[in-house]
């Protein structure tokens, strides 16, 4: 059964893209920690993020780096964290959470609810700094 990321990739179910490759794909956590909290996901459905073929595990890398950057420019923070989990969805994927300060990316922590509005907008605004876009 697809995940529902791969849903996503497959646009069967809507998200906020913030960019886009042949082979990856940046989106907004609809639940996010912060503003900006971003997804960035191989498009090939594989559960473990370490089982990615060396130069699939460094383009996501590549291409997280660049969504990363775009994130910095677009959300005010200090930083970029990252975090794999990998528990809640069984399709690797690296999150990206601007942060001011370590408990921005505690994931026990209560979730914001933004509208969609809010969500397009923040996506409209990283977009705004990824090259190509």
């Amino acid at each position: 059964m697809a995940s529902i990321f791969t849903k996503i990739v497959q646009g069967e179910i809507p998200a906020h893209r913030i960019a886009e490759t042949e082979d990856f794909l940046a989106f907004l956590d609809i639940t996010p920690l912060r503003e900006g909290h971003t997804l960035v996901i191989p498009k090939i459905e594989i559960d473990y993020l370490f089982d990615l073929e060396e130069e699939r595990f460094i383009g996501l890398q590549l291409f997280a780096k660049i969504v990363a950057e775009a994130i910095k420019k677009a959300i005010p923070c200090k930083k970029i964290g990252v975090a794999v989990i990998g528990l809640e969805v069984p399709h690797a994927h690296i999150h990206l959470v601007p942060l001011d300060e370590i408990g921005d990316i505690n994931f026990q922590k209560e979730k914001l609810k933004p509208s969609q509005a809010e969500l397009a907008a923040t996506a409209a605004k990283i977009r705004a700094f990824v090259p190509g876009y």
